[in-house]
């Protein structure tokens, strides 16, 4: 029998089955395509921390971090000089090679005010320094430069794919939260990281993307790579609400060193910046003081998970964890101060484990028997001093609960982390890594406000040539002045030049009926007027415009509140504002 040729099996074209490309073209959105590139990034995020965590795993081998630079080990010169010899290499590529330095403050402005762009050149070269700072003995962590890593590799597929700014800060944050995801084995910290810290704020169209990246993140680095972080035991309180009372007091600790870090980085920052000195050389300088450290205390060099495992079994005596506690500070504030490459995370834990171990030790000392080891107290102290830190307590305490898997200390944790973050909170208003934006000019709240206005005053965004109407004009002067001129307001002057009042469109439009253009105008305006002063800021006139809900003020002297000096609107404070915003981005490129 014969077989027709239109019988014959053939490919057919989708579009012949209408309903079927109706279906798929349900499927083709934007969300799909983020999700879609979400999933892609999170791949990739975890092959690339995967691959830092083994380039730094062979380079602590081969410069003795290991071994935490053991003095059994290693000559007396060797501890000293190896953290100056890695300063010196670090210093060298940052100073020929990276124009801007990456770290979790820098992708907050980035995200914040420039767009989401990342020079990806300056980000991987600094995450490559960072393996050569903790390497030599820098004490600075590696979860930071993994979440610069991430960022750099979901702003690397928004590039490829010529994604637009609105998707690229959602791409960028895929990776961020995939860098802390893996190299936590933390995927639910890794998304309320970037949520809390980075965005400062959560919506719905860039959860549910930061949420994919960060799962698959987490499935490559753990199937395939095994990246380590730090084993916690499981813990148990004994006598619940005594032991509440100790967090309480453990929180307000924890807040009162988170204020302390923050200060002595930025105080010693300031010294390095101060000393006349090239800039190859200070990261040497820095690490040269370090390795003095290091000579007499090894176990404050390098990211020291070691050491943090020791004060969580209870290992490490009272006076030397208290001894730790000071010096990791140093160390930390020596390496990152002075110009070295690497992350706070990890610095804070440490303290925050000294810290707890301490205190732990004297609480079981004055309550023998009766509250919980001392190592429990030091992981609720690594969770408090990063929270105060970071400002940043959900992720706290989610990274210390995905660590441990343990929901016994859920609670005493929690309490610690929010107390700490408000008492941090109160002794200084900026986190670690907000502090150096602050300095820069940019106060940033919420990933979205840049609140500079602060250090804006009123005489330099002010109208000085201000149009102004007499009180004894008639309304149909005022009527053919708008039309003329377009305002939608002016100053009111008496018959000796003092501001009298102000009348707007809206005194026009309640205050006069049809026909009554003989009226006068002081008998329309409005006579209890709101003034602004030239040494106000924008930021309190602002805030005034908003309350009052009105769209201009006159500014007057204050001494005579009847002497005008100029006027300021609503547009003059915006415009002053993205001005002043451009030439601060600008200045610091």
């Amino acid at each position: 029998m014969e077989v027709k040729p239109e019988s014959r099996f053939r490919f057919r074209n989708i579009k012949e089955y209408p309903r079927l490309t109706e279906y798929i073209a349900r499927f083709d959105t934007e969300v799909t395509r983020v999700n879609s590139i979400a999933i892609l990034i999170g791949l990739l995020t975890g092959l690339v921390i995967g691959v830092y965590d083994r380039a730094l795993e062979y380079s602590n081998t081969l410069f003795g971090m290991q071994q935490g630079f053991s003095l059994h080990e290693f000559p007396h010169y060797y501890v000293m000089f190896m953290p100056a010899l890695g300063g010196l290499v670090v210093g060298t590529i940052s100073h020929f090679f990276i124009k801007k330095k990456y770290g979790v403050g820098e992708l907050i402005e980035t995200v914040t005010l420039r767009g989401a762009r990342i020079k990806l050149k300056d980000a991987f070269l600094d995450v490559f320094t960072s393996i050569i700072t903790i390497s030599s003995g820098g004490a600075l962590g590696k979860e930071a430069p993994g979440v610069v890593a991430g960022a750099g590799t979901g702003a690397l597929v928004g590039k490829i794919l010529k994604s637009p700014e609105r998707q690229l800060q959602t791409l960028l944050g895929c990776g961020a939260a995939g860098g802390i995801a893996a190299a936590f084995n933390a995927p639910l910290a890794g998304v309320v990281f970037v949520v809390e810290v980075i965005y400062g704020e959560l919506e719905t169209k860039t959860f549910i993307p930061i949420v994919i990246s960060s799962v698959f993140a987490t499935l490559v680095s753990n199937t395939l790579f095994g990246v380590e972080t730090i084993q916690i035991s499981s813990f148990q309180l004994v006598s619940p609400y005594k032991e509440l009372g100790l967090c309480l007091v453990l929180g307000l600790l924890a807040g009162i060193i988170s204020t302390i870090l923050i200060k002595v980085l930025y105080y010693i920052q300031d010294i390095f910046s101060g000393i006349p000195l090239h800039p190859v050389f200070k990261p040497a300088l820095g690490g040269l003081a370090l390795g003095a450290i290091g000579l007499f205390y090894p176990r404050v060099l390098g990211m020291g998970y070691n050491v943090i495992m020791d004060a969580l079994n209870s290992n490490l005596a009272f006076s030397l964890l208290l001894i730790l506690l000071v010096l990791k500070i140093l160390a930390f504030s020596l390496t990152l101060g002075s110009g070295g490459s690497g992350g706070v995370i990890a610095p804070a834990l440490f303290t925050g484990a000294m810290l707890g171990g301490a205190f732990g030790t004297a609480a079981n000392i004055i309550f023998p028997g009766t509250i919980a080891e001392s190592g429990a107290y030091a992981m609720i102290g690594m969770g408090a001093v990063f929270a105060g830190t970071a400002r940043a307590p959900l992720t706290a305490i989610l990274i210390l609960f995905e660590m441990t898997r343990d929901y016994s200390l859920i609670l005493p944790l929690m309490f610690s982390c929010v107390l700490s973050n408000v008492m941090s909170n109160a002794l200084h208003s900026e986190s670690i890594f907000t502090e150096g934006l602050r300095r820069k000019g940019f106060k940033i709240r919420k990933g979205r406000e840049v609140d500079i206005m602060g250090s804006m005053i009123v005489k330099d965004a002010m109208v000085t040539h201000v149009q102004t109407v007499s009180e004894e004009k008639n309304v149909g002067t005022l009527i053919a002045l708008m039309q003329a001129s377009r305002h939608a307001g002016f100053p009111v002057l008496d018959s000796k030049g003092k501001l009298s009042g102000i009348v707007t469109l809206s005194d026009l439009r309640s205050k006069v009926k049809y026909g009554e253009v003989d009226k006068k105008i002081g008998d329309i305006s409005t006579r209890n007027v709101e003034v602004a002063y030239p040494d106000e800021t924008l930021e309190t006139v602002l805030k005034r415009l908003g309350s009052k809900q009105i769209g201009r003020i006159p500014v007057v002297d204050r001494q005579d509140n009847t002497k005008l000096l100029g006027l300021i609107t609503r547009s003059d404070v915006v415009n002053s504002y993205n001005k002043k915003v451009i030439e601060k981005v600008r200045d610091t490129e």
